[in-house]
């Protein structure tokens, strides 16, 4: 089970979003904001670019080895008391899940932010076998209540403005006075605290997500900035961990080291404010912690990634860097994207998830400017993947036909350089002649599609194949 798609209609989610002010606001923030904070800290650190290198390489060496670390983690978890279980598919970890609360009688269960637990569509199944799931963390609690997806995968509410979040606690909190004063963002922070604190102190089963496992211990590890997954995972009785295969590093050690690249690249700090290692249930003279701890591993199409084209991808660790530098996710926002993961990660991975015939259009919302790769913390070539999955979209006539058929007749002027210059020379001139009072078009036959936003700039000069002939001669 995962969440309904509206992949196939991002040109129309795209218009959509485009034209909506308030989601614009908050857009200029993510584009105005964190790249300056990712170059403010990585310029204070010089081993950045070798850090980078470093974790590229580990996550390279555990895909690598994936069968065996999975094997070593699983054996080290159980050792320290922790229940391994391992699902296929979506709807086999959310039946595992639910089958834990089931058996505990579950009434109130707390949620950490997990990516995987949206990517199956775990709170809908929950409810629909009669519980009531409760984010936590305050983005993913505002989307939680909003019925919405996260429209960036660790700003969840980043497309949201103040006075919209006010709305929906007025809405949503009704037994609180309906005069309260929720002007300030402070207001807003400490009655969702306070309303979320009964649930942390009421739960029976706390679900988190993971940012690593680590093999050589079993353990979980998680990064947050409010504490939240640390209350979810330490007061309920049982603690669930859902993660995909992917998220396994071999060591400690390795996972410091993504570590220093991990907050660096998604919001700009050098760490994030709380970094749990969890290893097993609690133990005798433990202060805290639960009862019972499950590690829920879950495939969901990422082995048959394993040995294609996309087996890069699965070294992300969900920073959210080329969300964060992307124009068209600028302009765009994530909901647009239509499904759980957004912006050039999504890009690659969502059709690799939901099939290219459900999401052919978000690998080509891109002008490959190549910003992704560029601030990628494990170096990941999204734009070569990006033209991946184009490729294999025309392979499979899933591109529209008008765009195949021009695809075809430009390759065959472009094996013919003596036909191409034939043909495409006169029309350069008259466009050049055409164009020589403005310097510009702001209409023209057959570009509709790019002059309708922006003017189309006339030709001026000699064409770039007569300079490269003149330089390669001189």
């Amino acid at each position: 089970m995962t969440h309904h798609t509206t992949s196939p209609r991002f040109k129309d989610n795209t218009k959509a979003a485009l034209v909506d002010p308030e989601l614009q606001k908050a857009l200029h923030f993510v584009e105005t904001n964190f790249p300056q904070r990712r170059r403010n800290v990585a310029d204070m650190l010089p081993e950045f670019d070798a850090l980078r290198d470093s974790a590229r390489d580990i996550k390279n060496h555990t895909l690598s080895f994936l069968d065996l670390y999975l094997e070593t983690f699983e054996a080290r978890a159980m050792a320290r008391g922790s229940k391994v279980h391992f699902a296929v598919t979506a709807d086999e970890a959310n039946r595992i899940v639910t089958d834990i609360c089931r058996e505990h009688g579950a009434e109130v269960i707390t949620k950490g932010k997990s990516m995987v637990g949206e990517e199956t569509g775990l709170n809908a199944f929950l409810e629909a076998n009669g519980f009531a799931p409760v984010e936590t963390d305050l983005g993913e609690y505002i989307i939680q209540i909003r019925h919405e997806l996260p429209s960036h995968i660790i700003m969840p509410a980043v497309h949201l403005r103040k006075a919209q979040i006010e709305a929906d606690f007025r809405r949503v909190h009704k037994d609180l006075p309906k005069d309260r004063n929720l002007d300030e963002p402070a207001a807003l922070l400490a009655e969702a605290r306070a309303t979320l604190r009964a649930k942390f102190l009421a739960a029976d089963v706390g679900i988190t997500g993971a940012n690593f496992l680590v093999a050589e211990t079993g353990s979980a590890v998680i990064v947050t900035n409010e504490g939240n997954g640390d209350l979810t995972a330490t007061l309920p009785k049982v603690h669930i961990v859902l993660a995909s295969i992917e998220k396994l590093v071999p060591t400690l050690d390795d996972m410091a080291q993504l570590m220093r690249v991990l907050a660096r690249s998604a919001t700009g700090q050098e760490m994030s404010v709380y970094t749990t290692v969890m290893t097993g249930p609690r133990r005798p003279d433990d202060p805290d912690g639960p009862l019972e701890h499950h590690i829920v591993i879950v495939d969901n199409g990422r082995t048959a990634m394993l040995a294609g084209k996309f087996r890069d991808m699965l070294r992300c660790i969900r920073c959210g860097a080329c969300l964060n530098h992307c124009p068209v996710y600028h302009a765009i926002g994530g909901h647009a994207y239509g499904w759980v993961y957004p912006g050039p990660m999504g890009a690659v991975l969502t059709p690799s998830l939901i099939g290219i015939d459900k999401a052919g259009h978000l690998p080509n919302a891109s002008s490959f400017c190549g910003r992704c790769e560029e601030v990628c913390p494990v170096r990941i070539p999204l734009p070569r993947l990006m033209r991946f999955w184009r490729e294999r979209e025309f392979e499979r006539r899933l591109s529209p036909t008008v765009q195949r058929t021009g695809m075809k007749l430009w390759a065959f002027f472009a094996k013919r350089p003596r036909l191409y210059r034939l043909a495409t020379w006169p029309a350069m001139q008259v466009l050049a002649w055409f164009g020589r009072k403005q310097g510009r078009f702001r209409s023209l036959p057959f570009a509709t599609g790019w002059t309708k936003h922006r003017d189309l700039p006339a030709p001026q000069g000699k064409t770039f194949q007569e300079q490269w002939r003149e330089r390669s001669r001189s």
